[in-house]
């Protein structure tokens, strides 16, 4: 397994939500990511989240497809991504969707871990490619 760590910036925009929806809890948005580093490529996603009653608590999906550059070559691939927050479940799981890698990137395979440090966003990546 190769690893790569670097920065990325996100920008997240909420979907409009009909009225009957808002008494559910559950929020959808729009995911926009620029990668730097060894993974120089932009994402772009859907977030689906749920908030209860306690405001440190929720959980998360989401499905981006990442298009550039890892360590120098060309193509695309999906991640899905899985987290909790708060209770005895806590965490945050992100893998490549198997065989969505395109052009040099066909065969990928690998997790990804974000990290937020001083107000910024990291990733550190483990991947193969076969």
């Amino acid at each position: 397994m190769a690893h790569i760590s670097g920065e990325f910036d996100v920008t997240m925009e909420p979907h409009q939500v009909a009225d009957a929806n808002l008494e559910t809890g559950i929020v959808r948005m729009t995911l926009d990511k620029r990668y730097h580093g060894g993974l120089q490529a932009d994402g772009q996603g859907e977030f689906l989240a749920f908030h209860g009653a306690v405001p440190t608590s929720a959980v998360y999906v989401a499905i981006e497809k990442v298009e550039g550059t890892l360590d120098g070559r060309a193509g695309t691939f999906a991640l899905q991504h899985a987290g909790v927050m708060g209770g005895e479940h806590a965490g945050l799981r992100i893998l490549v969707v198997p065989d969505s890698g395109t052009g040099e990137l066909a065969g990928l395979r690998g997790t990804m871990a974000i990290r937020i440090e001083q107000g910024k966003h990291y990733y550190d990546f483990d991947y193969s490619l076969a």
